[in-house]
Parts: C-alpha cells; sequence; structure tokens
C-alpha cells in the first residue's frame, strides 16, 4: 500500500515538474476556488432555519406591528423578511404562535385561511389530491391544538362532504375534537380558550361554521356550548359584580374607619359597616334641550347681567286672505256645454252669504341641543353606620387611690361622646363616602358604649397583682433591711469582743514574757544556771529575727501591718 502511495506521489512530482508557471497557476486558482465552495456550503448550510408564522406576506404595517408585538411578548425572537412574512426559530414555535394569534383575532382579515396550513403535496389522482389535502389539513389543525399550553394531547375528526350541484342538497363541513387538559389546566372552564380552538379550526377548514364545530373532553363533556352557558355566564357577571361591589365598599370603609380611628383611637371605633348599591346595567339616554338665543352675550367687568336673550326669532312669515260674498255671476256658456265654473264655487251656487278668512303662517328658529349619553355601571345608594365609645375614667379617693367597690373591682365612671363630635363625626363621613341627598344616601353615628367587661376585670386583675406585688416587695426589702442591720451588729459586736480577747492575751503574754525575761535576769545575776526550752529559744529567735526584718524593710512590715489590720 505504501509503495502504491509512493508511486502516485512520485507521478504527481514529475507532472508538476512538467508542467509550466501558466499551468501551476490555473491549478491553484480550481484548487482555491473549491475550497471556497466547500466553505460557502457549511456556511450556508449551518444556518438556522426560520419557519413562517403566517405563509402569506403581511401588508398592513400595523397589522404586523401589533403581530410582532404580540409574539414578542412571548419571549420569542421573530424576523420579518423584505415580502412582509414573520419568522421563528422552528415549527414547533410557529405552530404555538399561530395558536395564540388565531385565539386573539391577531390574523388579519385579508389574509388566506389556507396559508397557514400550506403544504406541497403531489399526487397522481385527485382522489389522491384530496384525501392528502384532508390529512394534511388534519395533521395541521391536531398540531395546532396541541401547542397550546393548557392541551396534553387532541384527537381532531374533519369531515368535509362532496359538493352537490343543489346548494339545499349540500351536507355542511363538520369537525369534531377531543382534547385532554393538562392537570391544573382551566381551559374547561374558560370561555376564551375554547373559543380559540374553535376560531383555530374555522380558520383551518373552509366552509365550518360554529353550530358544526364540536369540542369535548375525554369524558365527553360538550365543552362549546356556549348558549348552554348562558346562565354560567350570567353567574360569572354577577359574581364579578359583587366583587366590585366588595372592592368598592372595602375601600370605602379602609377610608373612614382610618380617619375615625385617627381621630378617636382604635380602641374606640371598632364598629364601621358600609352598604353600597350599584346599578350594574347599561343604559343609553337621549336628551333633548330647547333653551333661549343669545341676542347680545354679557359684557365683561360689569356688576350686572346686561345680556339680550330672546325665545325665538323669525325664520319666515306668510299670509292669505280669502273673501266670498254670494254667488256672484258665474257664466255657463251655449247651451249643451260644459260652464267654466270651478267645481269649488260650482257647489256654492245659489247660496247666498258673506265668508271672509285671513292665514298667517308664522315660523320661528329656536335653539335645540340633543345629548345622547351611555350610562355606565353607578352607585345607586351609600349606607354607613358608625359606632363610637364613649371615655372611661377611674374615680379617686381623697388620698389618691382608686375607689374599690365591694365586688372587688374599681369604680368608672363613662363620659359619652359630645353631640358636636358626633355631627363632625357625621360630616367626616359624609365628605369621605361622597354622600349625595338626591341619591337617598345614609349616614348614621352612634355613641353606644361598648361592653369591657372583661377588659375591666382583667385590667383590675392586673392592678391588683401589681399593688399585690408591689406590698411583697416591700415586705422583702423590710425584712432584708433588718437583717442586714442586725447582721452588722453582731458583726460589730462579735469584732469588738474579738479585738478585747487578743488585747487580754497580749497583756497576758507580755507580762508572762516580762516575768520571765526578769527571773532570766535575776538568775544571771545570781550565777544560777538556768535551762532554757527549745519552745521558748525558737520563740526568742522569732522574735530577734522579726526585728531584724523589721528593721530592715520597714515599709513592707508596715504594708503587712495594714492588712491585718483591714482583716481584722
Amino acid at each position: 500500500m505504501n509503495e502504491f502511495f509512493k508511486k502516485i506521489l512520485g507521478q504527481i512530482k514529475g507532472l508538476w515538474g512538467k508542467w509550466s508557471m501558466l499551468q501551476r497557476i490555473i491549478l491553484a486558482g480550481i484548487v482555491v476556488a473549491v475550497i471556497a465552495g466547500v466553505i460557502a456550503l457549511f456556511s450556508v448550510s449551518s444556518k438556522p432555519t426560520m419557519s413562517p408564522v403566517i405563509d402569506a406576506p403581511i401588508r398592513d404595517e400595523a397589522a404586523l406591528d401589533r403581530i410582532v408585538l404580540r409574539i414578542n411578548q412571548e419571549g420569542v425572537k421573530t424576523t420579518v423578511t423584505a415580502a412582509g412574512v414573520v419568522q421563528v426559530q422552528d415549527d414547533s414555535t410557529a405552530r404555538r404562535m399561530r395558536a395564540i394569534l388565531i385565539r386573539e383575532d391577531l390574523i388579519p382579515s385579508g389574509t388566506d385561511p389556507w396559508a397557514i396550513f400550506d403544504r406541497d403535496r403531489w399526487t397522481i389522482t385527485d382522489f389522491e389530491r384530496k384525501v392528502n389535502l384532508r390529512r394534511a389539513i388534519t395533521q395541521m389543525v391536531t398540531d395546532h391544538i396541541k401547542a397550546f399550553d393548557d392541551v396534553d394531547d387532541a384527537n381532531v375528526t374533519i369531515v368535509a362532504p362532496e359538493r352537490s350541484l343543489f346548494r339545499s342538497d349540500q351536507n355542511p363541513v363538520t369537525a369534531s375534537v377531543i382534547i385532554i387538559p393538562k392537570p391544573g389546566s382551566d381551559i374547561t372552564a374558560n370561555r376564551k380558550k375554547i373559543e380559540g380552538i374553535q376560531k383555530t379550526l374555522k380558520f383551518a377548514v373552509q366552509g365550518l361554521q360554529d353550530e358544526n364545530i364540536v369540542i369535548t373532553d375525554q369524558a365527553g363533556i360538550v365543552l362549546n356550548d356556549f348558549e348552554g352557558m348562558a346562565a354560567l355566564d350570567r353567574i360569572n357577571i354577577i359574581d364579578k359584580e359583587n366583587k366590585l361591589i366588595q372592592t368598592l365598599e372595602t375601600k370605602y370603609r379602609a377610608v373612614v374607619l382610618t380617619s375615625l380611628q385617627n381621630t378617636f383611637t382604635a380602641d374606640r371605633v371598632r364598629d364601621l359597616n358600609i352598604k353600597i348599591d350599584m346599578d350594574m346595567s347599561k343604559k343609553t339616554s337621549d336628551t333633548e334641550e330647547f333653551f333661549p338665543i343669545t341676542i347680545k352675550p354679557r359684557t365683561p367687568g360689569l356688576p350686572y347681567d346686561d345680556s339680550e336673550l330672546v325665545r325665538s326669532i323669525p325664520r319666515s312669515e306668510s299670509t292669505s286672505s280669502t273673501t266670498w260674498e254670494g254667488t256672484g255671476y258665474n257664466p255657463e256658456g251655449p247651451a249643451g256645454v260644459e260652464g267654466q265654473t270651478p267645481p269649488a264655487f260650482k257647489d256654492m251656487s245659489n247660496i247666498y252669504g258673506t265668508m271672509k278668512q285671513e292665514t298667517n303662517t308664522h315660523n320661528e328658529e329656536i335653539n335645540k341641543k340633543v345629548t345622547q349619553e351611555d350610562r355606565s355601571p353607578g352607585i345607586d345608594r351609600v349606607t354607613v353606620s358608625v359606632n363610637i365609645d364613649g371615655k372611661w375614667k377611674l374615680k379617686y379617693d381623697e388620698k389618691g387611690n382608686p375607689v374599690i367597690l365591694a365586688d372587688g373591682t374599681r369604680e368608672r365612671e363613662y363620659i359619652p361622646v359630645p353631640q358636636e363630635e358626633i355631627r363632625a363625626a357625621v360630616l367626616l363621613v359624609q365628605n369621605a363616602v361622597g354622600y349625595s341627598a338626591a341619591r337617598g344616601d345614609s349616614v348614621t353615628v352612634q355613641n353606644i358604649p361598648f361592653d369591657r367587661t372583661k377588659q375591666f376585670t382583667d385590667d383590675d386583675a392586673a392592678y391588683f397583682r401589681r399593688k399585690q406585688m408591689q406590698t411583697t416587695i416591700l415586705i422583702f426589702l423590710s425584712g432584708l433591711v433588718i437583717l442586714l442591720v442586725s447582721f452588722i451588729i453582731f458583726r460589730m459586736i462579735s469584732r469588738e469582743m474579738e479585738r478585747r480577747r487578743r488585747l487580754a492575751e497580749d497583756e497576758r503574754a507580755r507580762r508572762e514574757q516580762a516575768m520571765r525575761e526578769s527571773a532570766i535576769a535575776d538568775a544571771e545575776e545570781n550565777g544560777v544556771d538556768v535551762s532554757i526550752s527549745v519552745e521558748e529559744r525558737t520563740r526568742m529567735e522569732l522574735q530577734e529575727s522579726v526585728a531584724n526584718m523589721a528593721k530592715e524593710h520597714p515599709e513592707d512590715c508596715a504594708q503587712l501591718i495594714r492588712t491585718w489590720l483591714l482583716e481584722e
């Protein structure tokens, strides 16, 4: 094998040596071009493919901006081609975005419904084309429904009957969808999500109507029976209305209660009831108003009104008069010929009398204003009731001690809220809730004492416990003082007795020492040999050493004596 490669390499070197410089340059250019083509091929093939959300281009700039903004809200990166086609990163994301756009009616009205399900299928016969088209539509719709976040699985069946010659004989297109919701999803009770699935089917299948779509869950419960859900929708609306009223009542209650508690303290203002009656119906009223015409406006700066107003001004006027007296002369003409008398005068023939009629038509111009008003839900009536407690004051005797009743409790006196403060509280509440006498609002502020039996019992028990604790502490401190004084006296007496005992012993030891020294001195004078005991000699040596130390270190000896005195 190595010989073969060596042979090939030798042939290439021989050919390279035989070629001219031009041939070598051409070969190098070909090699460079091939390498550049391979690199370009790899770079193009490595670019991520983008999937269109809607295959048809979107010409409306406003609709395109809404679609791009909604897709960006889902955190998906989008690109828009020069032709106006919105693209995302992959097919699954495109299906999910299409489902959201269809559910929220963001697909432009001029978009072809088949464009979002565009699939190229090449078949041989028309029958196979129809079968493949139906299968492609069914699969695409299934993929779209599965792309919903609340759907775990879906099964779609679409029936498109053959076209009939007469419209009356044409069977409608029908669709049946079975969805399996994900755990914790509310799609079975959320009407907007079910309508999104229904709109997806209508966009996917041409000629499909709402009444021919059935969406059920895995238990067979029909989810798109919106007519049967009218009662449920009504209940939901009533629930939302009640929540709105409760929210408004809570808001008003917090405002009023905070104002009163800041004024009368939170302990005295506990009960505040508020009831708001609201009319949730939407009403439209037309008002027609007539008002005078201003001939001259009021002059600015004058202390009085000099404007000129008139009820109306003439616009047109016409006058007509009729006078008739007897029959007069009525020419008949030749015999056998109809006369020239008008029918109105012919009826008056041979009638004698006098008539005079005048008609005056006068048209006036007036100011007129027509107002059309849509009334939204508003407050019909507000009712507020507040109870404010008075003040409780303890009674004291001449010595400043609380008055104790026979049952062992402290006597208290109730001070009601003055009427001036109650009226001020009424005004405060009225202004806080937007009081209106025209709509029948009612604000009541009462002064009813709270039942504070338990609070007073606890306060009295705490008071007596505190007094008992004070008495106990006083007795304990008194005993402790007596015990301390007794100990000090006993200690002083003991120290005094000990001091006297030491003095007596020192005096006795001094006398004995003097007697011994005197005896020794007498014995020495008389030449008597005196024997000293070992203990006596040791004591004398100690005394001598102590005396010598005191002479050598007087400060240390003074410090030692001071220490002994302090200890004594």
